[in-house]
């Protein structure tokens, strides 16, 4: 019941609050997908550019059986989009689209 009312136990915000995490100014939101036992890779990066919020949405076809095991994946795979792309990332009109 407590959990219909936003009491989750702290085991459940600790994996919650390890969803986040910032690099090189922007703001990574690991968002994994279950499928049935596994969980697919896919997260968000964020900046914001002249007062507006871009969003840059990943999903990859790597599965994973552990949710902390993709939720690491998933940080490694932003900075990497984040490196390779550089200021490109962010350079074009779009508020949000998928890298």
């Amino acid at each position: 019941m407590s959990k219909l009312f936003g009491g989750g136990s702290k085991a459940e915000s600790a994996a919650s609050s390890a969803k986040t995490e910032t690099y090189c100014d922007c703001l990574i939101r690991a968002t994994p997908q279950k499928e049935g036992a596994q969980f697919r890779l896919a997260g968000s990066i964020e900046k914001d550019v002249d007062g507006v919020i871009r969003v840059r949405t990943f999903i990859r076809a790597d599965l994973f059986s552990s949710e902390q095991d993709v939720i690491d994946a998933t940080l490694r795979k932003a900075h990497q989009i984040i490196d390779q792309h550089g200021p490109s990332l962010f350079a074009d009109d779009a508020d949000r689209r998928q890298v």
